[in-house]
């Protein structure tokens, strides 16, 4: 996980809801924000709340992680 200040994170970022994210509620979603460097991720229903960042290699684990189940 990537640790960042709240100046060092964007409100310029572009949020998206992940192909990943699948639920039978469409507000129960995961977004993301990928840059050059992190993989932004929020909770759809909370979008000022908390926000995890990764590094790209770990979210490609992560996913796959996941994909598996």
């Amino acid at each position: 996980m990537i640790h960042m200040t709240s100046t060092e994170i964007s409100s310029d970022l572009l949020w998206f809801k992940s192909s990943y994210s699948d639920s039978s509620n469409g507000n129960d979603c995961v977004e993301i924000a990928p840059t050059p460097t992190a993989i932004h991720i929020r909770d759809s229903k909370k979008p000022g709340g908390a926000r995890l960042a990764m590094a790209p290699a770990a979210w490609t684990a992560f996913i796959g992680f996941v994909g598996q189940g």
